[in-house]
């Protein structure tokens, strides 16, 4: 049996510049292993909570110095001596040393950089890949799943609190279809990304990145946003809804004032009946794939329409609506609020949880999405873990940056070994 015998952490930065927690472990074998916590700036208001220094001569009090201490502390005398193949019986410990429902007295950051660690020093105690040994849990709990690489959506445009207040809606997608490999899918997505880039070049547009790798364009509207990429795809040798589709996260929290939904493409602030409305235009128009975070998250009654009303032609994915939350998650299912559900550990705070949550989606028939945040750092821990899982898609943001590429190139990797895994056992 493998033990923990160490555990440390320090602050160090993440993709915006911004502090967050790196953890490093060893085990009794002496092997070591690495985890970093990644955070979001578009963050759901039922999200566990990360737990930031507030001292504003650190980093105007986004330190996490805190957090660091806690993990160097209380949480690493915790585990000390435990089997890291043991993940729930470690994170049961890290829960209940906490004892809040959000997390908020150890900080779900440091909970999460113990667990995640704990997962990958888990796999190394196992002489197993990381996405092999989430696979080995995920049969532990009951559930079937195939090795296979997700689907990814690629984030072309940025707008939101991810772009630079340029566009309400937050993330503009491509999404290649499933029938083509995903080193095919990838390709297809730089070369599209390579042409919109071009294209913002030729109108004069302002073509910096945001948060995630997506173009932040100065245009006018949402629908320009999507013009753009309808006329990039169609500068390629792709078609769209022959190999590639379109899909659209528009964060609605962020633009909901006020009772109304306050959008550049319209005059007057929309009610729901009329932002409901223009979802149905907007898919008629553009036949979206996948749709998330169409309404505010706490508006259920919305949820249920548009997923009444759009199901059917697209998938409804819940974020801020579900924050990787099993109650919220099992509300969705009751109440048919949406199609899918987008998987952040940190939001929730440790692995096993985000495994029940995962499980209680999939046996209820809702499509797993896996998701990167906005803060990332070059872990490509998220890669392996929704391979691990079975997720039907990934979403790790444009195939820019390194942060985000450091992820996709690991799909790269995993699609070479699960191919030469097939053909060896073929023959």
């Amino acid at each position: 049996m493998a033990t923990i015998k160490q555990i440390w952490a320090r602050e160090i930065l993440d993709s915006r510049g911004m502090p967050t927690i790196e953890a490093a472990g060893q085990l009794d074998s002496d092997q070591i292993a690495v985890f970093s916590v990644p955070a979001g700036a578009s963050t759901g208001s039922h999200e566990a909570i990360e737990l930031r220094d507030q001292d504003e001569d650190r980093f105007y009090g986004k330190g996490v110095l805190k957090a660091v201490n806690n993990v160097n502390t209380t949480l690493r005398q915790a585990v000390l001596g435990k089997d890291p193949s043991n993940q729930e019986e470690i994170d049961n410990i890290l829960i209940n040393l906490d004892g809040t429902p959000n997390k908020s007295k150890l900080g779900a950051n440091a909970i999460l950089a113990v667990s995640g660690l704990a997962l990958r020093l888990g796999a190394i105690a196992n002489n197993l890949t990381l996405y092999s040994w989430v696979l080995s849990l995920m049969k532990k709990m009951g559930i079937t799943v195939y090795t296979k690489i997700p689907t990814p959506i690629f984030n072309i445009v940025n707008g939101g609190l991810h772009g630079a207040s340029n566009l309400d809606f937050q993330e503009f997608h491509i999404i290649p279809v499933s029938s083509k490999s995903y080193s095919e899918g990838l390709r297809m997505a730089a070369e599209i990304y390579m042409v919109a880039g071009d294209k913002l070049r030729q109108k004069g547009a302002i073509h910096s990145v945001g948060d995630e790798g997506g173009f932040a364009p100065n245009l006018f509207t949402n629908m320009d946003a999507l013009e753009l990429l309808v006329e990039s795809i169609k500068q390629t040798r792709y078609g769209l809804g022959r190999d590639v589709f379109l899909g659209l996260d528009a964060a609605a929290s962020v633009f909901y004032k006020n009772g109304s939904y306050q959008i550049k493409d319209k005059t007057s602030p929309l009610d729901k009946p009329a932002m409901l409305e223009y979802y149905k235009v907007l898919n008629d128009q553009y036949h979206l794939a996948i749709l998330e975070d169409p309404l505010e998250e706490d508006d259920w009654e919305g949820w249920k329409k548009i997923t009444e009303m759009l199901a059917s032609e697209t998938i409804i994915v819940g974020d801020d609506l579900l924050v990787t939350n099993p109650e919220k998650v099992q509300k969705a299912i009751t109440e048919k609020a949406c199609t899918a559900v987008l998987v952040k550990p940190n939001q929730v705070g440790t692995i096993s949880e985000t495994l029940k949550v995962i499980k209680l989606a999939r046996e209820n028939g809702l499509k797993i999405v896996v998701s990167h945040r906005s803060g990332e750092t070059n872990d490509w821990f998220i890669a392996d873990f929704a391979v691990g899982v079975g997720a039907d898609y990934v979403k790790f943001g444009a195939p820019a940056r390194g942060e985000r590429v450091a992820k996709y190139n690991r799909l790269l990797t995993i699609e070479s070994e699960i191919s030469a895994y097939l053909k060896q056992n073929a023959s």
